[in-house]
């Protein structure tokens, strides 16, 4: 039964990777034929990538359904029925720096950031300052769900900060940082804090796995946000006190 289910699963996941991929692939073509022109070899070779992509996206949310998620709920489970409560908000800050740091669509970013700088900013600069900052956020969901603090206090208090620091930040960061808040809340990402987090909420008392579990991920979104934008002003000192 299992592997029946299993089986389901890597059919739906596949019907989604083509209704994603497909579209992408027929616009491509469609500049290739009228616009584009590029040779023969340059389109089979993005066409071989295409392929490795869709069977790549095919196996990680295949993997995603049948192991992370699973796996992310019974973690927040066993971390729910802990006896020691405030242990879980180091987990979280923990969980939410590895889970960061092994997010592809922010090792991308990093790496364009670079890229495009000419090496002015690091790579491993965005890629820290992006994974603290979601481990700081992490950390106070962790808090939210444990003392059961309404979501307002967490999530109205730093969009205003943002609101502040948009007229202070340097254009070339705060570009940066509202693409990072979307990367930043990837596969990876979602997959562990979510799960973890409804994980915990559910088998602790007088907690709603909906009301507390949820929210987290808004959050998580905000964090690269406002890390980015600060990272921004020391970057604009540092070369203040150059010139």
């Amino acid at each position: 039964m299992t592997e029946l289910l299993d089986f389901l699963h890597f059919q739906a996941v596949t019907a989604e990777v083509l209704v994603a991929m497909g579209p992408l692939v027929v616009f491509f073509l469609g500049f290739q034929f009228f616009f584009l022109k590029l040779p023969a070899q340059y389109v089979k070779n993005l066409l071989k990538g295409m392929v490795l992509t869709f069977i790549g996206l095919i196996l990680f949310l295949q993997g995603v359904k049948v192991g992370f998620l699973p796996v992310g709920s019974a973690m927040g489970g066993v971390l729910g029925s802990l006896e020691t409560k405030w242990i879980i908000i180091p987990i979280g800050f923990a969980l939410g720096f590895v889970a960061t740091i092994a997010e592809p669509a922010v090792q991308i970013l990093s790496y364009e950031v670079e890229r495009t700088s000419g090496g002015s900013i690091r790579a491993k600069i965005i890629l820290l300052t992006l994974a603290l900052g979601v481990s700081v956020v992490m950390a106070l969901g962790m808090a939210r769900i444990l003392y059961g603090i309404p979501i307002l206090y967490l999530v109205i208090p730093p969009y205003l900060l943002v609101l502040i620091l948009l007229k202070f930040s340097d254009p070339t960061f705060t570009s940066i940082a509202f693409d990072a808040g979307g990367v930043a809340t990837g596969p990876m990402t979602v997959t562990f804090v979510l799960a973890t987090a409804v994980g915990i909420a559910t088998v602790m008392e007088d907690r709603d796995p909906i009301a507390d579990g949820f929210g987290l991920i808004a959050l998580v979104a905000l964090a690269p946000i406002l890390s980015v934008m600060i990272l921004g002003m020391f970057y604009t000192l540092r070369r203040r006190k150059r010139a």
